[in-house]
């Protein structure tokens, strides 16, 4: 149901709904268990570019709908289904990854994984992202959660890294994001088994922040998102996000002294940090007036992010 005052848009397999400052994406193949296609990997991609460029926009949420979050990928092609050379659907179907001699060039882009393209697009957001996770989330469905901030889940989902199930293995940086969120022995386990495993144990494992009865799930990662959303400001939460994210590869403390420096010094002196003590002071809630889209600082973006190789 249209909440008052919301933005709706329909998709092909999502819709997307902007109402106060949250914009929720809810993945929109039903019938499907939410399988991931093509389709979905570009109007995800298309979702977060289109989220990052507004300011009216200031947390995502990302649920499923019906009974699923998202079943994997999309099996319909059969035993063609990862064998991207055979496939007819492929949106880079007219380029050849093999060379005149048949060798395949490995940094082509048509050799990339549509899930890694998702999860990288994720990972670049300068929008906190959370996840309800309304039931079965399996494969690229797990995976594409890994680089989201904060992850609720239904008390009766459940999860599933099948890739060796399936004859293939790990994708979407799940080998960079799963280890880092649980640990490497748990991903190894998780990963080599295969295997399904309910809400609590995910919970259990640091992959999911709290359980919730089915019919409450989205309503508490939206109001989740609302503590973000409507008390801090949005340059300050975007710089947060990526601080915290890049910093998980540092070699060194000092790197993020750095970055820590430069921040407090661009931010101390803007519009929001007078705001942010005034209000404060005064026992009032903040109105924030600096924007994502034209009040980072300079030195935003301090990485540089490889190519595909």
């Amino acid at each position: 149901m249209k909440r008052e005052g919301a933005v709706v848009t329909t998709h092909e397999t999502l819709v997307t709904e902007l109402h106060e400052h949250v914009l929720t994406i809810t993945l929109n193949r039903p019938d499907k268990l939410n399988a991931f296609n093509a389709a979905m990997m570009n109007e995800l991609i298309a979702a977060f570019d289109a989220a990052d460029a507004d300011d009216a926009v200031r947390a995502v949420v990302v649920t499923g709908a019906g009974r699923a979050f998202c079943a994997g990928a999309d099996l319909s092609a059969g035993a063609k289904t990862f064998d991207y050379a055979a496939r007819s659907d492929r949106p880079d179907k007219s380029a050849d990854p093999r060379g005149a001699d048949g060798r395949i060039d490995w940094s082509h882009e048509s050799v990339r994984d549509g899930g890694g393209r998702v999860t990288l697009r994720i990972f670049r957001s300068l929008k906190p992202v959370i996840a309800a996770v309304n039931g079965p989330a399996v494969g690229i469905g797990a995976t594409m959660l890994l680089p989201m901030d904060i992850r609720l889940a239904a008390d009766d989902a459940r999860f599933g890294f099948v890739f060796t199930r399936r004859g293939i293995a790990p994708e979407a940086c799940s080998s960079w994001f799963l280890p880092r969120l649980v640990g490497i022995s748990r991903a190894l386990e998780w990963t080599m088994s295969g295997r399904l495993f309910p809400a609590v144990e995910a919970q259990q494992a640091g992959l999911v922040r709290s359980l919730h009865p089915g019919a409450e799930l989205l309503a508490a990662a939206q109001a989740l998102a609302h503590e973000i959303a409507d008390h801090a400001a949005p340059v300050s939460v975007a710089l947060t996000r990526q601080m915290m994210w890049r910093m998980l590869g540092a070699e060194h403390p000092m790197q993020a002294h750095r970055i820590d420096s430069r921040a407090i010094y661009a931010r101390g002196a803007m519009a929001d940090a007078k705001e942010g003590v005034s209000s404060f002071l005064e026992k009032r809630t903040p109105h924030f007036v600096d924007s994502v889209s034209r009040d980072m600082p300079e030195f935003f973006p301090w990485w540089s992010d490889p190519p595909y190789e």
